[in-house]
C-alpha cells in the first residue's frame, strides 16, 4: 500500500492510494469497508502515527480497507463512496508529508556513499580520506518537516542551501538490541526524504544539527509505501533534478552502511519506537560540489526514488 496524510477542506486525514483516488481510511473504518474494524463501533481519528502503534492490526485492517476500494473501482461501483466522502480523486486533495509531525527527531545518515564523502572533499580543496568505519548519524528537528509539494522557505539565516535526495525508512514496531538478520522485520515501510542543509551553518558550528534543522529543511513523502511493496530496498534508483537538471543519480546499493546495518547499530542500547524516521544519507553530486550548484530562489527541486515517487519543492525567499 501506499499510505499517506492528505488535506481536504482544512481538514488533515489518513488515507492510502487507491489508483489515482485518495482512499479517507477513518471514513472507510466507520464505515465497515472491508469488514474493517467491525467489532469497533466507535468512530476513528487515526492519523498515521496512531495507526503504526496498533501494529500488524492496524495495517491488516487498512489493506482490507484498501482492497475493497480497489474492487469496487475495478467494478465501477464507487459512485457512493465518492458521494459519501469515503473516497476521493487525487487532483482534489492535497498530499501532505506522511507523518507531518515526527514524535521525535529524525535520524539522518552522513557520509553514506563513498564518492559523496570525496566530492564533498575536493570542493573544499581537502585530500582523499579513508571511508568511514562506522556510520555517522546525525538528527533533524520535526518541526523542518514539509510535504512533497510545499515551498522550501531559503531563510535569511543562510547563504549556502543545499539538497540531498536520501531514501528513508519508518519503523513499524517497538524494539531494541534487533540484530541485522531480524531488521526488516521492524520497518513498516520507506519514503523519499531530501535533507535540505544550509551549508555555512553546518560547517560553522561542526555538529550538523542547526544545519540541518531550519524550517522546511526536510521535504518528505508522497507515500509511506509499505515494506511488502519494495522486494529490495537495497536496490532502488534514487535521483535529483533542479530545474530540470540531473544532479544526483544513484542506486541505494551504492550505501557504505546497509539498512539492516543502521537498524542494528541505532538499536544496540537504544530503544527504536514505531513511527521513527531515519534517513539514509546521499550519494554524490550535492549544490555545494560544483561550481555555482547551490540552490537559488525560484528553483524546482524534483527528487524521486523507484517505486515510492517524487518530491516537487520550489525554493521561495523567506518572507
Amino acid at each position: 500500500m501506499k499510505l499517506l496524510t492528505f488535506k481536504r477542506n482544512e481538514e488533515v486525514k489518513l488515507g492510502c492510494l487507491v489508483e489515482d483516488d485518495v482512499l479517507d481510511l477513518n471514513r472507510a473504518f466507520e464505515r465497515h469497508l472491508g469488514n474493517a474494524f467491525a467489532d469497533i463501533e466507535n468512530s476513528f481519528h487515526l492519523d498515521m502515527l496512531s495507526l503504526l502503534d496498533l501494529g500488524k492490526t492496524g495495517l491488516e485492517e487498512a489493506k482490507k480497507a484498501f482492497k475493497e476500494a480497489e474492487a469496487l473501482k475495478k467494478e465501477r461501483e464507487t459512485k457512493e463512496l465518492y458521494k459519501e466522502g469515503v473516497l476521493f480523486k487525487g487532483d482534489k486533495v492535497t498530499i501532505m508529508a506522511p507523518i507531518p509531525r515526527p514524535r521525535k527527531n529524525i535520524v539522518c545518515l552522513g557520509l553514506n556513499y563513498s564518492e559523496h564523502v570525496q566530492e564533498g572533499r575536493r570542493a573544499r580543496g581537502e585530500p582523499p580520506a579513508p571511508l568511514p568505519t562506522d556510520p555517522i548519524f546525525f538528527t533533524k528537528a520535526p518541526t523542518c518537516v514539509i510535504g512533497p509539494n510545499d515551498d522550501i522557505i531559503y531563510p535569511r539565516a543562510t547563504t549556502r542551501l543545499d539538497y540531498e535526495v536520501e531514501l528513508a525508512f519508518v519503523l513499524g514496531k517497538k524494539g531494541k538490541y534487533i540484530p541485522r538478520d531480524k531488521a526488516y522485520e521492524y520497518i513498516v515501510g520507506y519514503t523519499v526524504f531530501n535533507d535540505v542543509t544550509a551549508r555555512d551553518l553546518q560547517r560553522k558550528h561542526s555538529q550538523w544539527f542547526r544545519g540541518k534543522s531550519l524550517d522546511t529543511f526536510a521535504p518528505m513523502g508522497p507515500y509511506l509505501v509499505t515494506s511488502d511493496e519494495i522486494a529490495d530496498p537495497m536496490d532502488l534508483e534514487l535521483e535529483l533534478k533542479v530545474n530540470g537538471e540531473m544532479r544526483q543519480k544513484a542506486n541505494t546499493g551504492d550505501m557504505i552502511f546497509k539498512i539492516p546495518e543502521l537498524v542494528e547499530v541505532l538499536s544496540s542500547g537504544m530503544t527504536m519506537e514505531p513511527g521513527d524516521i531515519v534517513a539514509t544519507g546521499t550519494p554524490s553530486g550535492v549544490g555545494s560540489s560544483r561550481p555555482d550548484g547551490l540552490l537559488k530562489y525560484g528553483d524546482l527541486v524534483e527528487a524521486w526514488i523507484e517505486g515510492i515517487g517524487k518530491l516537487r519543492n520550489k525554493v521561495v525567499a523567506e518572507q
